[in-house]
């Protein structure tokens, strides 16, 4: 069975991609200089679709336009059996019957639209028929000689390899084209550099036209658009895919096309209108469906994608004291823009989450791009760029997966715990309060997974450094007298200051507690009557195993701070 190639689109010139588009010149100049052109039509840009070779005296029911076809001269045998020197015996009868048997051949061929005919010497002609030769001047056919040096299978060969590199060489401009086209998604002003990627790329101008019908980007030498106000008309007045066309007299112009851009409910947000001087290659199309899609994201995130979040923001503006004060009515309508703006179908608790960037170089994208990934990978339109980072109200849960990717780009969380509506503005405090805690630590944090008490709230990094410098006097000394006080102490401010369960709990004389709290206090350099003093040291005792010993706090304090 033939195999036949994809369908092929209007020519276009050479330096333009386009699939399958391997001219009839450019394989002719592919082939062994042996192959000879006999006559040339001068068709040499025509796109070859396939090689096919055949011997029927009438192919063209099988072949499709744009063919090279080839023949051993089968055709034009009849009932001579013997070999023909291609000299012709144009008096005989035999020699009218073959010339007119050509002539028709040729016809076909041409009605058909083939677009060479390759004639192949051996077996049955040492060269190509005159009669053939004349028929194909005649009405215009290409016409080559094939040494029997080179079997038809060579040129059907040679053919397929021109498609496969030609189509390769596409597909890695088309890769590096969308890879333009993504760059410019995340630039800061994303419609216009998208209209200007595709005019780099595509011989078009290009105009980006809103739903009211005004220009809001353009490239290249567009047509004015009080000129292309009738086809904006009925591009925003139609519904469903489709592609309105007009012409003006107007170099690059010759051809003019509009895509409209469609929310998901197809409600016409805008249209992109192009202009051009010939037919777009599929090659070229490709990149033009590209850039309508990307569009119509761009559009659909500005209109019918930020509704949610624009009627919830100016709710709250207008309306502040709707949250606690506000009917059930109002804070279930409230609720249900929340659940919008992150992207989910039902309303339901959230969590605010705060990123803090550890990494300089995580600052190096541009607020649009950086806003961008936030919502790509928070799934929300709830996004804030700040000072420190940003923050973000998602429905996720923010699992283990998604904090790696985070902290592989450099940043660090406070995830919170979740929360309804009238409870995110005390969601946000409580994440801001452990914020403290993540740049000192560099860690992130789980709001729920948290001990909220002092010394959980604190860290075991932040609380080790507090016990090193508090207690570094005591922490200094000699282990066992070190360990000695330590337990004195501990033991006291667990007794609240009490000297009898002290000396109790230690076994000790009532005198000898007070005497050995007494030299703390003029060793600590503290007042251990006052309970903030007596605060502290319990809170650095929670932490005093994990305190490095005083010989590594550089004098008591500037390694501490180092850690």
């Amino acid at each position: 069975m033939r195999r036949n190639a994809p369908a092929i689109s209007a020519p276009a010139d050479d330096s333009a991609p386009q699939l399958d588009a391997v001219t009839l010149g450019q394989f002719l100049a592919a082939l062994p200089p042996a192959v000879a052109v006999v006559h040339d039509a001068g068709n040499g840009h025509t796109p070859l679709r396939w090689v096919e070779p055949s011997e029927l005296e009438d192919p063209t029911p099988y072949l499709l336009d744009g063919e090279f076809v080839l023949t051993a001269g089968l055709p034009f045998r009849g009932g001579s059996n013997g070999r023909n020197d291609g000299g012709g015996t144009a008096g005989s009868e035999h020699g009218r019957s073959r010339a007119s048997g050509a002539d028709a051949y040729v016809r076909r061929l041409v009605a058909a639209g083939v677009a060479a005919l390759g004639f192949g010497l051996e077996p049955y002609y040492d060269a190509v028929p005159g009669d053939l030769v004349a028929a194909c001047r005649e009405h215009g056919l290409t016409l080559v000689e094939v040494p029997a040096s080179v079997p038809f299978a060579a040129l059907g060969l040679e053919f397929s390899k021109l498609l496969e590199s030609g189509n390769a060489q596409v597909f890695r401009q088309l890769a590096e084209t969308n890879r333009h086209l993504m760059r410019a998604v995340l630039s800061a002003r994303p419609e216009h550099e998208l209209l200007a990627a595709l005019n780099q790329r595509v011989p078009v101008w290009a105009v980006l036209a809103g739903a009211d019908g005004r220009a809001r980007a353009r490239a290249g030498a567009a047509v004015e658009l009080s000129a292309l106000q009738p086809l904006l008309k009925r591009l925003l007045a139609g519904s469903g895919p489709r592609v309105e066309t007009e012409a003006f007299d107007i170099p690059g112009s010759a051809l003019v096309f509009g895509h409209p851009l469609r929310s998901s409910r197809d409600a016409t947000l805008g249209g992109l209108v192009l202009g051009a001087d010939k037919p777009l290659t599929p090659a070229q199309n490709n990149v033009v469906s590209s850039v309508v899609g990307l569009l119509e994201l761009l559009v659909r995130q500005r209109t019918s994608g930020s509704l949610a979040p624009s009627q919830l923001a100016t709710a709250l503006l207008l309306h502040p004291e709707s949250l606690a004060g506000g009917n059930n009515r109002e804070l279930n309508a409230m609720r249900d823009l929340l659940a919008q703006s992150v992207s989910g179908t039902r309303t339901g608790p959230v969590r605010v989450v705060q990123g803090i960037r550890t990494d300089p170089a995580a600052a190096a994208d541009g607020p649009v791009r950086e806003l961008l990934q936030w919502r790509r990978l928070f799934d929300t339109k709830m996004v804030e760029l700040t000072g420190y980072g940003f923050a973000a109200v998602t429905r996720l849960k923010v699992d283990e997966q998604l904090l790696a990717e985070v902290e592989q780009l450099g940043w660090r969380l406070v995830v919170g715990q979740p929360a309804e509506l009238p409870g995110l503005a005390a969601a946000y405090r409580s994440a801001t309060a452990l914020r403290p805690r993540v740049s000192a630590t560099g860690k992130s944090v789980r709001e729920e997974e948290l001990t909220w008490s002092v010394t959980g709230l604190l860290g075991g990094d932040a609380g080790a450094m507090l016990a090193a410098r508090l207690l570094a006097p005591v922490l200094d000394q000699e282990p066992d007298r070190r360990d000695s006080q330590l337990q004195v102490l501990r033991s006291w401010l667990a007794a609240n200051g009490n000297w009898d369960a002290t000396a109790k709990d230690l076994g000790l004389h009532r005198n000898s507690v007070r005497r050995q709290i007494n030299a703390l206090a003029e060793l600590l350099d503290m007042d251990l009557g006052q309970a903030s003093a007596r605060a502290e040291l319990w809170i650095a005792l929670q932490f005093v195993d994990a305190a490095a010993p005083a010989d590594e706090v550089a004098g008591g304090g500037q390694a501490s701070q180092d850690r």
